[in-house]
């Protein structure tokens, strides 16, 4: 019953980051997302029952984001790791028990840390006033009557 869980969580899992049109930072965020969504539903799914898997799902997805993620992506890849993790585990329990919580988390935590990703590093880049331009020290010029 569990391998066969394992492979179907891996075959979506697999599809859903295939199938993302999305960056090579993008596509590592999902990825960790992704398998730190499963990894942790399925352990708080042992643990504590649909509630654990929804916990698990969410703590799973924001350390998956958080490991595969750049400083400029980190903190939105946590946060939406973790939210889509938790979301997805708590969507999957609700329509497909146990192998449902685990597929929702982690097609929730690969598309959450993706996103917030991608999100965290457009704003972080929107703060540089110069473009990746050398600010040119311009001296003031004196002028003498």
């Amino acid at each position: 019953m569990l391998k066969k869980i394992a492979v179907t969580t891996a075959i979506v899992a697999a599809m859903a980051v295939a199938s993302l049109p999305a960056e090579a930072g993008d596509m590592n965020n999902a990825v960790g997302g992704a398998l730190g969504g499963v990894a942790g539903a399925a352990v708080g799914n042992a643990i504590g029952g649909s509630t654990g898997a929804v916990i698990g799902g969410a703590v799973g997805g924001g350390a998956g984001g958080a490991v595969t993620s750049n400083k400029h992506e980190r903190t939105g890849a946590v946060v939406g790791g973790a939210l889509g993790g938790g979301a997805g585990a708590a969507a999957g329990n609700a329509m497909g028990g146990t192998t449902g919580a685990l597929v929702g988390a982690a097609v929730g935590g690969g598309g959450g840390a993706a996103l917030g990703g991608n999100i965290s590093r457009n704003n972080s880049y929107s703060d540089d006033q110069y473009h990746g331009k050398k600010h040119k020290n311009k001296k003031h010029k004196k002028y003498y009557d």
